[in-house]
């Protein structure tokens, strides 16, 4: 009774004794759902669409017929119609089979490839001054159209892609910058200097005396100033209420201090106060 239970177990469903090993090198061939599979299951079921291969793909009727023309080395101005239209349905009842909403519009190409070659097939009425019109031209003007699309599309394809082909590599590179004040345009300048002697006006007396100023007395005076500030103002350097002629002697004062640069004058940016400041470190002497 066993022995016929065992022969019964060897069984398929259409009744051929199963040739699958239970153990293949000493271990489950399978596992299903984490359970070892020593045998192939009597009702596996495959769906019909669980494998499909694509020799070709296509991305449209003109794709198609293309490749269709291609392959043969038809010339694509002298198209073959019979041959390239028989090819063509057939191409389409293989897909009318498993994608039928696919199928219509490669429908729509093949028939307007009978039209062609039905047309082709009529009597040709010819004028004196002009030639009958091929029914091939519209398609071959569209099929070159395409290939041209095609090959410059494959074109672009192949020129390297940011994230496909390479990657952008980002690097810090800590530096050490030294900030360098600009330099003071000359006439930036100059308007402070008309700022300074417009104020010197409005504070001047109707008195006329006559005074000996020194340079170099100024240019002392004014480093002497700087040394107890790091940046001094323009206008600070001037007093106005010394009259004009001091305020033209300090101001060639400065201007000899700059051209023998012991002094700068320096501007954070444009339209910005004007700063006057030494150019050297001062050394004191001990007390």
């Amino acid at each position: 009774m066993s022995q016929n239970s065992s022969d019964a177990a060897e069984l398929t469903l259409e009744g051929q004794p199963d040739s699958t090993p239970n153990v293949i090198d000493g271990v489950a061939y399978a596992r299903l759902y984490g359970e070892p599979l020593f045998r192939m299951p009597t009702d596996l079921y495959i769906p019909p669409d669980a494998l499909e291969v694509f020799l070709e793909a296509f991305e449209g009727p003109l794709d198609l017929l293309l490749y269709l023309i291609r392959k043969q080395n038809f010339n694509i101005l002298d198209i073959p119609m019979a041959q390239v239209t028989l090819q063509y349905l057939e191409y389409v009842d293989q897909i009318r089979i498993t994608n039928l909403e696919l199928a219509a519009e490669y429908l729509l190409m093949a028939a307007m490839l009978i039209e062609i070659k039905s047309r082709m097939l009529l009597p040709v009425r010819k004028t004196d001054n002009e030639e009958a019109e091929d029914p091939r031209a519209e398609l071959v003007r569209r099929l070159l159209e395409y290939e041209q699309m095609k090959l410059a599309a494959r074109e672009i394809d192949a020129l390297p892609q940011l994230g496909r082909d390479y990657v952008r590599t980002q690097i810090y590179i800590e530096q050490n910058t030294v900030v360098r004040w600009p330099d003071v345009n000359l006439d930036d300048l100059q308007a402070a200097w008309a700022d300074v002697i417009k104020r010197a006006k409005l504070t001047a007396h109707h008195t006329i005396s006559r005074e000996e100023l020194s340079v170099r007395e100024h240019m002392t005076g004014i480093l002497r100033r700087l040394q107890s500030s790091r940046f001094v103002e323009f206008a600070e350097l001037f007093d106005p209420s010394r009259g004009v002629p001091v305020l033209v002697v300090n101001f060639i004062a400065m201007l000899e201090l700059a051209k023998e640069t012991l002094i700068e004058i320096t501007q954070a940016e444009p339209f910005a106060p004007i700063y006057v400041r030494l150019a050297y470190s001062p050394t004191y002497a001990p007390a």
